[in-house]
């Protein structure tokens, strides 16, 4: 099984988001993301066992909250890696200490189970599009500076998901298959 955590936008903000990409996706041959599959991508966990999975959802529910919740706000936006080759097309998140110490704990815990730890630093975002041949993303930027705003919502979050991805020629589908509501308290140590 190919495993993620991942926070869903709000209904609110997921239409934001949604609007958002039907406005810029005319203006670039990208792979864009499917609406269905707009998330914040906490920690990309890989292949892992079906047979362990109750194991991993037991560790994912010990995940202490950084409070009963914490607001995510979505604006701005930037491309992976800022070279002449970019990958990555995405709407920003601002890093709250929340969030950070959410990716931070999530880390730790999940590394007690032989998840290796993420090597980057964590920088939250939403994948709005991957670029996966040279193409021209002039009307693309144009496009966004035509915007009003770089705003697009904040919810609050109370809870993350466990996904499973699974890798179609059509693009990937992802299934949620479980639920944490935030577990307030010391986490395992």
């Amino acid at each position: 099984m190919r495993l993620f955590t991942a926070l869903d936008p709000s209904p609110e903000v997921h239409e934001s988001l949604t609007q958002l990409l039907r406005r810029l996706q005319p203006t670039a041959r990208l792979r864009w993301t499917k609406p269905e599959n707009l998330h914040l991508t906490l920690k990309f966990i890989g292949e892992w066992p079906e047979d362990r999975l109750e194991e991993l959802k037991q560790a994912l529910a010990s995940i202490p909250a950084p409070s009963a919740g914490f607001d995510v706000k979505f604006s701005g936006d930037g491309i992976f890696p800022k070279t002449r080759t970019p990958r990555v097309f995405w709407v920003g998140i601002e890093p709250s200490a929340e969030l950070r110490q959410l990716a931070a704990d999530m880390d730790r815990v999940l590394g007690t189970l032989g998840i290796a730890p993420e090597k980057r630093a964590f920088s939250p975002h939403l994948t709005l599009a991957r670029i996966q041949e040279r193409t021209s993303l002039g009307p693309l930027h144009r496009e966004i500076e035509s915007l009003l705003s770089l705003e697009f919502g904040a919810f609050h979050a109370e809870c993350f998901y466990l996904y499973q991805s699974q890798l179609r020629p059509g693009g990937s589908i992802y299934t949620r298959i479980g639920e944490f509501p935030w577990k307030l308290g010391p986490g395992p140590d």
